[in-house]
């Protein structure tokens, strides 16, 4: 399990445009598809990788939380299912039933769209503010697997609640750490 980090890269950059297939419902997803009023939250994420697997009901927790804020969510897989299987759009949609995913789950097949998001690692988190700009660019929270931090998604839930209250982040931004994308 290759431990990668997030990309640390300039902050304030629009969200790149995308229009991917929902793995649940078959449909095409865009950007204004799921951006909201109050924000964005883009995570590049897959099935099989152990650092999504450990924090993914915090994900679904913090996500059914702030959507009821006007924020939206959408999860992303990039990864090449020829080499990694489990991450194929039917097991995608399988896991997105079973855990019932509060937000869209798309497949970027190309991979284009997570090199527009310079996404590195899953989990990859990027928040965007009202105008889609990004203002943050790291982890949900300390939680990985082998160690004994609370998976609560503090760090998110901080930014979340400064784009909510109308401040500007003041605060060092930790970096992501999960398994690199899968780049075919």
């Amino acid at each position: 399990m290759a431990r990668t980090p997030t990309t640390q890269i300039p902050l304030g950059f629009k969200a790149p445009d995308f229009n991917l297939p929902n793995v649940v419902n078959n449909k095409t997803t865009s950007l204004t598809d799921v951006a909201k009023k109050n924000g964005l939250v883009v995570m590049f994420i897959c099935n099989h990788c152990p650092f999504v697997v450990h924090i993914l009901k915090g994900i679904i927790e913090l996500a059914n939380d702030y959507q009821k804020k006007d924020i939206g969510f959408v999860a992303i897989s990039s990864n090449d299912i020829i080499n990694y299987p489990d991450d194929d759009p039917i097991k995608m949609k399988e896991l997105a039933l079973e855990n019932n995913f509060p937000f869209d789950y798309l497949y970027d097949e190309s991979q284009e769209i997570a090199k527009a998001y310079d996404a590195a690692c899953t989990p990859d988190f990027s928040v965007f503010d009202q105008e889609l700009n990004c203002i943050y660019r790291g982890q949900m929270d300390n939680a990985r697997p082998g160690n004994e931090a609370i998976n609560n998604g503090k760090d998110l839930r901080m930014v979340l609640d400064y784009i909510l209250g109308g401040k500007k982040i003041d605060f060092e931004q930790k970096p992501s750490l999960g398994c690199n994308i899968k780049w075919k």
